[in-house]
């Protein structure tokens, strides 16, 4: 039985939407055995469910490297451990991510030859049956061409192991889509794959066709990554904004949003990024996801269900074939 390591705290909303989420997904399914970190009189309704373990603090947001790892006694310290030990298979939190990032990388360790891992999460294009994975979304703030390059192969390999595509097409993100655009490091890693020949790759693509349904796979480094990830979020959040108060300005509007609500819903639906599940820390020995600060229950339990999925994927066992020979 699949088993999978859970931090139920750290979390904007608390140990109860870890617990409600892990209950969802037992009468749906009894293929996971969960060992869940938290404060035990908190987890109850886990028990005889669930395997607890108790943690009496948390990880800060702002916590240091040096802080993050003397912190023994938190819920995430003691989860990614868990995994790390080799007692779970994978391990979810939505406590800190630069906190979940540095444990990750150096308890659960890197795959020999990786060079740096990456964060990559799923995103929802125009296409309502489509995701496209971008990565480095910020475990990096400096990568060279070749940790980009690299990144790509990653991509490649998760998406493929993921949606079972064997024609993934992978991008490299880039201010023009000439093969002689983009920064320095870019540049070096649009040099590797070309000189690779990987037919997967199809060259550079600029931030705006990213959600048009076209690229699988968008590499790039951690900077310019977390930039674009932050940029889609606040134009999703103005757009939101802006849509509401169309509506709201006179009773012809509103008048109006009762014959639009359906359609309304569902795009919200469907750019939600819990959709996504979370982001995977690719590249790692194990699957280590984090899951969004701010989940719910439902979102939670989607990033469950896609921590899963990833490790029923063999992701990192598809890795280590490729890196460690």
């Amino acid at each position: 039985m699949l088993k999978l390591a859970v931090d139920a705290m750290g979390g904007d909303n608390g140990s109860k939407i870890v617990v409600d989420a892990i209950l969802s997904y037992l009468k749906e399914h009894n293929d996971v055995e969960f060992h869940v970190v938290g404060k035990q009189e908190e987890l109850k309704a886990l028990e005889n469910k669930a395997i607890i373990y108790h943690a009496d603090d948390v990880m800060g947001m702002e916590d240091g490297a040096l802080t993050i790892l003397r912190k023994k006694e938190t819920s995430m310290n003691k989860a990614v451990e868990l995994c790390a030990n080799g007692i779970c298979d994978g391990v979810i939190s939505c406590g800190s991510t630069g906190a979940f990032l540095t444990l990750s990388t150096l308890k659960v360790k890197l795959i020999k030859n990786v060079k740096r891992a990456a964060l990559g999460t799923l995103f929802p294009t125009v296409d309502p049956n489509k995701f496209v994975l971008m990565l480095d979304l910020g475990a990096s703030n400096e990568n060279t061409g070749e940790q980009i390059a690299q990144f790509a192969e990653m991509g490649q390999v998760v998406y493929q192991s993921l949606f079972n595509k064997e024609d993934v097409n992978v991008y490299l993100l880039s201010n023009g889509s000439e093969d002689k655009k983009g920064c320095p490091e870019g540049k070096e890693a649009f040099n590797i794959l070309k000189e690779k020949d990987y037919p997967w790759f199809k060259g550079n693509m600029e931030s705006k066709f990213v959600l048009n349904g076209e690229a699988d796979v968008v590499a790039t480094g951690g900077y310019a990554g977390n930039v674009l990830l932050k940029s889609i979020e606040g134009t999703a959040s103005m757009m939101s904004k802006l849509i509401k108060k169309a509506f709201r300005k006179n009773l012809f509007t509103k008048i109006g949003y009762l014959f639009a609500k359906s359609g309304i819903k569902d795009m919200k639906k469907h750019v939600d990024p819990a959709r996504g599940g979370g982001a995977m820390l690719i590249g790692c020995n194990k699957i280590c996801v984090k899951a969004h600060g701010n989940s719910d229950a439902v979102a939670f339990k989607t990033g469950i269900e896609f921590t899963i999925n990833m490790i029923k994927s063999h992701i990192c066992e598809t890795l280590k074939e490729k890196y460690e020979q």
